[in-house]
């Protein structure tokens, strides 16, 4: 197999759809396997999978989270390219599988590809494109977006996978720095672009932030506790600003972060089997590199 495309998909099902529509008039299907898991779909998902024989569907019956998800899918991939997309974003670049082995190729220490995320609903990929970067950019990175996103197999088998303690939104934090602690680096690179097809004021609309700032408070607290010697000081910093940013300034933000202490404290102990601090000259590394454009 060339590349592994693998896809985790909740109730989207009109979007997940178009995505593999286009990545089949993207592909050969010989030497290009497309895996996908349907994350406790209730939308009639599953419906789709007779149409699309040449996608090999995993379904889980309750919804496990997207990185649990991906978890479970990725070392089912048969080929060394593993490449990321969400349900509602497809890649630009025709040629992106060329592309990403070029850049593999180029670099054996390159352990994880981050691709230039376009964010929006066009009416074409041309005026997505418009969208993008004018100049080639390429430059290493600390982390990469889950919308758009290529790995070595050969890499992630060495670190402990996407984490099942982390349910959506931090998991690709969680998987850079165990990619950079193996000795291997991430590139962000504009020469593979991907519409993520999302509304951004409808999310607003629909109390998307809200959503996403529980489970970022979560995550990020759950992140210094594994990765961190000393997880303390920046649990405080972090809880601290976010307290003065959000929770002081809107009601619901304020629920929300202390209903996150109550989360946070119930789980510590099970977070806490996971442990696995790195060392200082990992985080100051993490610390000098820059974060992906998105």
């Amino acid at each position: 197999m060339q590349a592994s495309i693998l896809i985790v998909s909740k109730n989207r099902k009109e979007e997940l759809l178009k995505t593999l529509r286009i990545i089949d008039s993207l592909i050969d299907k010989s030497t290009v396997e497309v895996l996908v898991f349907l994350d406790g779909c209730t939308d009639d998902s599953n419906s789709i999978i007779d149409e699309l024989n040449w996608v090999r569907f995993f379904i889980s019956e309750k919804s496990i989270g997207a990185s649990a998800a991906r978890h479970q899918i990725y070392p089912l991939s048969k080929s060394e390219i593993l490449i990321g997309f969400d349900d509602d974003a497809h890649p630009l670049t025709r040629n992106f599988i060329w592309e990403i082995e070029v850049l593999f190729h180029a670099n054996p220490k390159l352990g994880i590809l981050a691709f230039e995320e376009i964010k929006g609903v066009f009416s074409s990929d041309e005026e997505a494109y418009k969208q993008s970067e004018n100049k080639h950019i390429e430059f290493f990175c600390s982390e990469f977006i889950g919308s758009g996103f290529a790995i070595r197999k050969s890499v992630y088998d060495m670190t402990n996978g996407f984490p099942v303690w982390i349910d959506i939104y931090g998991e690709e934090s969680c998987l850079s720095i165990e990619v950079v602690a193996e000795g291997f680096d991430i590139l962000y690179t504009n020469a593979i672009k991907v519409n993520h097809r999302v509304n951004i004021a409808e999310r607003k609309l629909n109390k998307q932030n809200y959503f996403r700032f529980e489970k970022q408070l979560k995550n990020t607290t759950f992140y210094y506790l594994v990765y961190y010697p000393y997880p303390l000081p920046k649990i405080i910093r972090l809880y601290l600003h976010n307290f003065k940013k959000y929770a002081l300034t809107d009601w619901h933000y304020f629920n929300l972060f202390f209903k996150t202490i109550v989360v946070v404290f119930s789980k510590v102990s099970t977070i806490l089997k996971f442990r696995a601090p790195v060392n200082s000259g990992i985080l100051l590394k993490m610390k000098q590199l820059s974060n992906p454009k998105f």
